[in-house]
């Protein structure tokens, strides 16, 4: 048995059913706002590629992906991210969803050994955790704290733990916080893989989930246009239909950067044996070649996000992210206790901060806040809403009566 399978902690969702053990909700419908899954409606289009080609069935797909795919992409992110090329022979790759290829990506790219460092940050998709972990190497978490606008503190990394990273997970926008790093930021970065040889992971399959039309989120390929660098050294991206095109169960996306890296990733992945059914692929181009399915999804999240923020107002610590469908909402007792306690009263799930981050050096930067996922339809996201604020105002009359007593 693999050692380190006992290094892995239980994944956030498992930690919730068990907080949630013993508590029987209240006969409301319950409103899940704790997992991720877009629950808009996908496009027909990519519905239609798929039972038009039913036949391919009988094909073996090949790992590197068709030729139309791979240029479909190239195709789109030039145009998305102003890239001057992208080489869909070498810097493309077709994965079957983000999750599956960041665990790939770091299993190809660390070199196991008791210095090795994964550096991510922390809150994080935990999949950089058990990849790091499963490769060979350790952990290191670098907080998002408020005060860094929910970014890591890059400049404050010491240089003994450059020294040790060898892969940088990124995630921008951010989960949860939906914060985005500037291409500023994302250059920086870039100097420091320079610096001290290590490679950038960035997990962008929140991208296309922005609110202001004149201001997409950049990208890692885009800082690294912006400085002539359009052989993409180092640095490797990674998108996915899941949240852009509502196409979770279509575990489609793609890795796109370094040809050299993508080399040695395509290599790792022939063993691997993960190869995209060939409908799906078609159905994937479909899907890249349209926009207008994407603005559209992008106008109904903003008038979830404004009608749900309206209701919170006044009532949680809370604000409309830079991106993605997250609100990261601080809570005003234990971030455990108000999932526990909203999900008994009202029966609505959220997922504690907590569980989403690790501690360090006696700090969560998880604690207090929780994650609610705005992935319902807008009326089911209002009612969440209304019965999180009644929730908070029973909390706020359990205390003043309390202080009443004393």
């Amino acid at each position: 048995m693999n050692q380190h399978l006992h290094s892995l902690q239980a994944y956030p969702f498992e930690k919730l059913r068990a907080l949630f053990d013993g508590i029987a909700p209240p006969a409301l419908s319950p409103i899940a706002l704790s997992i991720g899954e877009p629950k808009h409606a996908s496009p027909q289009f990519v519905s239609d590629a798929i039972t038009q080609n039913l036949d391919k069935l009988s094909n073996y797909p090949t790992t590197k992906g068709l030729p139309a795919l791979r240029q479909a992409i190239s195709d789109w992110a030039c145009q998305r991210f102003a890239l001057p090329a992208l080489a869909p022979d070498t810097q493309v790759l077709p994965v079957n969803g983000t999750r599956e290829a960041l665990f790939a990506f770091a299993q190809t790219v660390v070199n196991a050994g008791p210095d090795a460092l994964v550096c991510s940050p922390n809150p994080f998709y935990q999949i950089y955790e058990g990849a790091a972990l499963l490769a060979g190497a350790q952990p290191e978490f670098l907080a998002c704290r408020t005060e860094n606008g929910f970014i890591p503190d890059f400049d404050n990394v010491s240089p003994s733990i450059w020294q040790r990273c060898q892969l940088l997970f990124i995630c921008t926008p951010g989960n949860p916080s939906g914060a985005v790093m500037s291409s500023e930021e994302l250059q920086k970065l870039i100097a420091l893989a320079d610096q001290y040889d290590f490679i950038i992971a960035s997990d962008e399959c929140y991208s296309e989930l922005y609110f202001n039309e004149d201001q997409p989120p950049p990208g890692l390929l885009q800082a690294c246009a912006e400085m002539n660098r359009n052989d993409y050294h180092r640095c490797v991206v990674f998108h996915s239909l899941s949240k852009r095109s509502n196409l979770p169960g279509l575990r489609s996306g793609f890795v796109a950067g370094d040809a050299a890296i993508l080399k040695d990733f395509l290599l790792y992945r022939t063993y691997h044996g993960c190869a995209m059914p060939i409908q799906h692929q078609l159905a994937s181009i479909a899907a890249w070649n349209d926009e207008l399915h994407v603005i559209e999804n992008r106008t109904l999240y903003r008038q979830k996000f404004e009608e749900v923020l309206s209701i919170l107002d006044g009532c949680l610590d809370v604000s409309m992210p830079d991106a993605s469908f997250y609100l990261w909402a601080k809570t005003p007792i234990t971030d455990t206790d108000f999932a526990r306690g909203l999900f008994a009263q009202q029966h609505v799930t959220v997922l504690p901060g907590s569980y989403l981050s690790r501690e360090v050096d006696g700090f969560n930067p998880g604690s207090n806040y929780v994650r609610m996922a705005l992935v319902a339809e807008p009326e089911q996201c209002a009612e969440g809403a209304r019965r999180i604020k009644a929730y908070v105002e029973s909390l706020q009359e359990h205390n003043i009566s309390s202080n009443q007593s004393c």
